[in-house]
């Protein structure tokens, strides 16, 4: 299986955690980085790249900070620019079909805080919501996240064993239950 990560952090090198994983994801095989900040600081993004990194591979994974209760703005982008009718969605579209598609995200909260009676009212699954529906939309196949709560928390030890685990999460983690239509 062919594993595409899309970061998206605007400024990676002062991350703790998607930096870290980022590095460890540099350790595997069969695993394509590909860091949006990096590859378009003008965010003027290749459209017809892009859609060839999706159909090269059948696992595709966002990693990126939680803003504002969403994506960054480039991945929203990307998700506007790349996403296009009857390429990933449409009577004639086929490209996404059957690809599986996951989210990884960190967060500053900890994981009482996301929950029905917590500070941010809302658990990580329902902020989700959008990224299961576009995933559904566009026929994929939707996977279970990741996420790293409590961003403020760092330590060498929870930093490596992080960064071991979202490896291989991404890796191995199987398709939630299928969405019916």
């Amino acid at each position: 299986m062919k594993i595409l990560v899309i970061v998206t952090h605007p400024n990676i090198e002062a991350s703790n955690w998607n930096k870290s994983w980022v590095n460890e994801l540099q350790k595997h095989d069969g695993i394509t980085i590909h860091e949006l900040h990096k590859e378009y600081p003008d965010e003027n993004i290749d459209v017809a790249r892009e859609q060839q990194l999706v159909e090269s591979h059948d696992r595709i994974i966002f990693q990126y900070p939680l803003y504002w209760y969403s994506t960054p703005p480039l991945l929203k982008k990307w998700f506007d620019n790349v996403l296009l009718y009857n390429w990933a969605y449409g009577p004639e579209a086929t490209k996404t079909v059957g690809k599986e598609f996951g989210f990884a995200i960190s967060a500053y909260g900890t994981e009482e805080s996301y929950q029905a009676n917590g500070s941010n009212r809302f658990t990580i699954e329902q902020i989700l919501t959008p990224m299961q529906a576009l995933t559904r939309f566009i026929s994929g196949t939707y996977l279970p996240h990741f996420v790293l709560n409590d961003t403020s928390d760092v330590t060498e030890e929870r930093l490596a064993q992080s960064s071991k685990d979202f490896v291989n999460h991404i890796k191995t983690v199987r398709p939630a239950e299928v969405l019916t239509k």
